[in-house]
């Protein structure tokens, strides 16, 4: 860590011939006020803009001029500003990454090529029900509660937002103690620790001594206890349905057996509701369950994607389904199976310099350890089917919200 609250990160991976560098602000839309809905990612567009050594063309020459990558996604709870490079190119990528991040000008005419542009994106994302349904589900778990809105923002909240108002989240939010530097592949620690502390400290916003932001611990929403419905009429093919609760947050030592349960439930070809509702019936193409695990609180969801008059069965079976896994759990093969494929999962989602790069950076910022993935698998294997059954009662036990788009759907 250094004095002005940074902390670094790294994994030397000296078998590789690469390195991912990510630069990570725990700040995402769960963080903004409603009038400010889509800053995070705003800026985060527009920290690609130029600096007051780079344009927006030496940015990206930059690092494509050595055959490297970089880019940056937002989230609800946080930022993350990456490259991937040769490891004789590392030096560049951190100091190219760290200008962006720590020296952006967010110049006014800037603002507004990217506010075209970020309004482009919403349009773009509401021609695709499939990912939009998401968002509709979110909105009905969560309601009016910042992880109820869109990352994106609006089109109302987009076309409001002034540089200002974006400057100041910037001059505010992004300060030493709240970044947090990863890096994985073939590299030396101690150099990575030089090259970052020279280009931060280019920053008057990142000289001053502090201490690093405490891990996120919100607060669980509190949430209407009445689930709720969303049906958004559109003229699409298919019916897209999402429904599902709150489940587990992040730091719940039970989202290891929710895992197992999720695989088995609705993670693969061998799922049960795979099995019943596409194998068996052909009723849907696409249908599948999912969790996500936040501070205080997560999500479980199944969707589907069917013809419009084949909702309500196909809704019927999954919840009946549901139903026999909260009511008995799952058998011991189940659970045997559903362990190696989140075992599998684990170790394969590790086998690049960008997922261990991620690893080191979330566990940073969100958990309270850094497991290594001898422990997690040993996490995963010490899953006993009472854990599961018990989990499955708690969290399928609980009353559904759904999120519907298409058209002529039945009254749900």
């Amino acid at each position: 860590m250094l004095p002005n609250g940074v902390r670094i990160l790294t994994e030397a991976i000296p078998a590789m011939r690469s390195v991912s560098v990510g630069m990570w602000v725990p700040i995402g839309s769960r963080d903004e006020t409603p009038e400010m809905g889509g800053a995070s990612h705003f800026l985060e567009h527009l920290l690609f803009k130029g600096t007051r050594r780079r344009s927006a063309l030496d940015i990206s020459s930059t690092i494509e001029a050595v055959g490297g990558e970089t880019n940056a996604f937002t989230t609800k709870e946080y930022t993350c500003y990456y490259a991937r490079v040769l490891d004789a190119d590392l030096a560049l990528a951190i100091d190219v990454m760290g200008d962006l991040l720590t020296d952006s000008v967010l110049a006014a005419a800037d603002v507004e090529t990217e506010r075209g542009v970020i309004l482009e994106e919403i349009a773009m994302h509401d021609d695709e029900p499939d990912d939009e349904v998401h968002d509709l589900f979110a909105e009905a778990v969560y309601g009016g509660h910042p992880l109820g809105r869109l990352v994106s923002g609006t089109p109302k909240t987009i076309g409001a937002m002034s540089r200002q108002s974006i400057l100041d989240f910037y001059h505010e939010r992004y300060r030493g103690p709240a970044l947090v530097v990863a890096a994985a592949g073939n590299l030396d620690h101690d150099t990575v620790v030089r090259l970052v502390e020279d280009v931060i400290g280019r920053s008057d916003r990142f000289v001053a001594p502090a201490a690093p932001l405490p891990r996120r611990t919100d607060p669980a929403p509190d949430l209407s206890p009445a689930p709720r419905v969303i049906v958004r009429e559109k003229d699409t093919e298919q019916a897209h349905v999402l429904m599902g609760c709150p489940a587990l947050a992040r730091d719940d030592e039970r989202r290891f057996a929710l895992g197992v349960l999720n695989n088995v439930v609705g993670g693969g070809m061998s799922a049960r509701l795979f099995q019943e509702i596409r194998e068996k019936r052909g009723l849907a193409y696409s249908i599948y369950s999912y969790t996500a695990q936040y501070s205080g609180t997560g999500l479980f969801g199944v969707y589907a994607g069917c013809a419009p008059g084949k909702v309500d069965e196909v809704l019927t079976l999954a919840r009946e389904q549901l139903a026999a896994v909260a009511a008995d759990g799952l058998t011991e093969e189940e659970v045997r199976r559903g362990k190696g494929m989140l075992k599998g999962a684990l170790v394969l989602g590790l086998e690049d310099t960008g997922s261990r790069m991620t690893r080191l950076a979330k566990s940073e910022m969100l958990y309270d350890e850094l497991l290594s993935v001898n422990d997690l698998l040993d996490r995963v294997d010490a899953v006993t089917p009472d854990q599961v059954r018990e989990i499955a009662a708690e969290v399928l036990g609980r009353p559904m919200s759904l999120a519907a788009i298409g058209s002529s759907l039945p009254n749900l």
